[in-house]
């Protein structure tokens, strides 16, 4: 059985649930935070990130969107083929989560990599915080316009953008500024695949 490292508060929760969603057969290991750097880890994935999805014969397959898109092609259901116009847009909307949105927290998360002064890496926060507020204008459009979901029915590109409304928090933008990403968010929290991911990443609804 393939095994999903993990690790709290981070993307690792997005094929969390996309396993959850789909009752994969993949065991959840969940790391405490730290873990992704201890020599035992860094065996497995050298790149010192998560998530991480080891194979019963030794490969190893990292990216979240990698890994969704391999769930969704072994266990989803002709929905998540990727010759089906939903199968399209949601690789379209996962590569612009991850490579664009998730890439621009990169000041958030680790500013001494961006900059070596405090004030410089004040002032590439706050560019990156207006790079996100674009990006989480981008997205707020797009469910103002598609409904319930971002696509228009459910796919993993919701997983990942329940990750980046989370994220949210954690920065000076306001989640009430972005009406549909909140009520998005909410809707998320009432899922049961998203609750049982939550849990077992040791996380709470925010």
């Amino acid at each position: 059985m393939p095994t999903l490292y993990t690790m709290p508060g981070t993307c690792a929760l997005a094929p969390n649930i996309a396993v959850a969603w789909l009752d994969a057969p993949v065991e959840i290991e969940n790391m405490e935070y730290g873990g992704h750097k201890k020599d035992e880890y860094l065996a497995i994935n050298p790149k010192g990130k998560v998530p991480a999805l080891k194979f019963d014969d030794g490969d190893v397959l990292t990216e979240a969107a990698a890994i969704m898109a391999w769930l969704g092609a072994e266990f989803g259901t002709q929905g998540y083929g990727r010759d089906t116009r939903l199968g399209r847009k949601e690789a379209e909307a996962l590569s612009y989560m991850t490579s664009e949105v998730h890439s621009a927290y990169g000041p958030h998360f680790a500013a001494a990599n961006f900059a070596t002064s405090e004030s410089a890496q004040e002032e590439a926060k706050e560019k990156a915080y207006e790079t996100l507020r674009n990006h989480y204008r981008r997205l707020d459009d797009n469910l103002k316009e598609n409904g319930e979901f971002y696509l228009g029915e459910r796919s993993f590109a919701d997983a990942y953008l329940y990750v980046l409304t989370r994220w949210i928090e954690q920065t000076p933008l306001d989640i009430g500024d972005y009406p549909a990403l909140k009520d998005h968010r909410a809707r998320m929290q009432q899922d049961e695949g998203v609750q049982k991911a939550l849990k077992r990443q040791d996380m709470e609804p925010v």
